[in-house]
């Protein structure tokens, strides 16, 4: 564990005028994003950083850390809305035992939502020089932990130990290594994944960026949201081709039964902490523009003064990233994918000092260091499942990293 911080902090929030494009603000500096439709939070400089010890207290810990650190800051917060004040940036693991789990806050978070704009300081902070973002050139791809051959072999050994009646269903996630011709700017990968794919939520958390179509929890007041998505499908070649995939994906047996337990999951995580809970009955086509998901829409009130960490907590991981059931998925996982997915398909967004926060599942992303990105992709594997379509499926949710880094 290790932790680094200004005590006191001394925050101050002001309304500002309308930035317009948030991400064309962020300095030549490691950043920090949660954009969906041009609004969201971006962030830049560190006034505080923790490293989150692993273990299934990693949640306690974390809004423990939290709580201590903004109940002692000194905040003047004009604006008083959620993401005002300090907010605080996190990465969650996939696996709870695995290190990686990262808070940072900010010294500058720039927001605009709603037809507002503020502005949120840490201390005497100096603002960072701003360079125009830089393009990686040529990049070179290889596989990751595992070969296109030997993951589809991994795939079959899972549906036989679903017919074996092991467990229902299990999410295997494959990796892809990039290597950039300069370093990977950041900023470019933002700008291009929020321009293409305006409906998911583009972040970016300690070299973690992506674009995520799915919303684990939205916490404002009482109020709480989840967007389920289970069960995908590749956009057609033109109108008719993909109006009919569409049309199979919703009526395909294998999707749906998919796309239930992942609802019956985020059912089971929230009812406990709801007065109310509405959950549709039947699923709806999120379409985008690299695929078409199976979608329900889950929203409630919480019943007590829960933050969205207690939410995230008791929500991760859901089936759609985990499996069914939970215990024996996760050692499916750790047996057959062989790799450590660190943040990928683990909670990601921000926290502010009143418990309220966007965090979404870690899809469609990759680390970024230097020269050198690791991308993933992951499908849900159900008895039905074959190797080469569950392959073509990951090939095609990992263009969304290889556009960005393309363009």
């Amino acid at each position: 564990m290790s932790v680094a911080l200004i005590r006191p902090l001394v925050v101050r929030t002001v309304a500002v005028s309308d930035p317009d494009d948030l991400l064309a603000r962020l300095p030549d500096a490691a950043p920090y994003a949660w954009i969906r439709h041009g609004e969201g939070l971006v962030g830049w400089g560190e006034a505080a950083r923790a490293a989150v010890p692993a273990g299934p207290g990693r949640f306690d810990w974390a809004r423990g850390w939290l709580s201590s650190l903004f109940a002692g800051a000194l905040i003047e917060d004009e604006v008083g809305v959620p993401g005002s004040g300090p907010v605080a940036f996190g990465s969650f693991t996939f696996d709870g035992h695995a290190p990686g789990t990262v808070l940072v806050v900010p010294r500058v978070v720039l927001a605009r939502r709603d037809g507002r704009a503020w502005l949120t300081t840490i201390g005497d902070s100096a603002f960072d020089l701003f360079s125009p973002p830089r393009e990686p050139g040529r990049i070179r791809y290889a596989d990751g932990s595992l070969t296109a051959a030997q993951w589809e072999h991994r795939v079959a050994r899972a549906v036989r130990r679903i017919k074996d009646g092991m467990l229902d269903k299990v999410v295997l996630a494959r990796d892809l290594t990039a290597v950039a011709e300069r370093d990977i700017d950041p900023r470019v990968l933002l700008d291009r994944l929020a321009e293409r794919y305006p409906e998911c939520y583009t972040f970016s958390v300690d070299g973690l960026v992506g674009a995520t179509p799915e919303l684990l929890v939205r916490h404002t007041g009482q109020a709480v949201e989840s967007l389920v998505l289970a069960g995908t499908t590749a956009r057609g070649g033109g109108p008719a081709d993909d109006a009919a995939r569409g049309a199979a994906l919703y009526a395909s047996e294998k999707d749906r039964h998919e796309h239930a337990y992942a609802v019956a999951s985020v059912r089971e995580a929230l009812a406990p902490l709801c007065s109310t809970l509405n959950v549709p009955d039947e699923p709806e086509l999120l379409v985008l523009p690299n695929v078409q998901h199976l979608a329900s829409r889950v929203t409630g009130r919480l019943s007590d003064g829960a933050s969205v960490l207690d939410v995230v907590a008791a929500m991760h991981p859901t089936a759609a990233v985990g499996g069914t059931p939970t215990g024996a998925a996760i050692g499916v996982i750790r047996e057959l994918e062989g790799m450590d997915r660190g943040g990928y398909a683990g909670p990601v967004g921000w926290i502010d000092s009143r418990g309220d926060g966007e965090w979404g599942i870690a899809l469609r992303c990759a680390y970024v260091s230097g020269r050198r990105a690791r991308l993933f992709a992951g499908c849900g594997i159900m008895a039905e499942s074959d190797p080469a379509a569950e392959l073509a499926e990951a090939q095609a949710k990992l263009r969304v990293m290889r556009y960005a880094l393309e363009g």
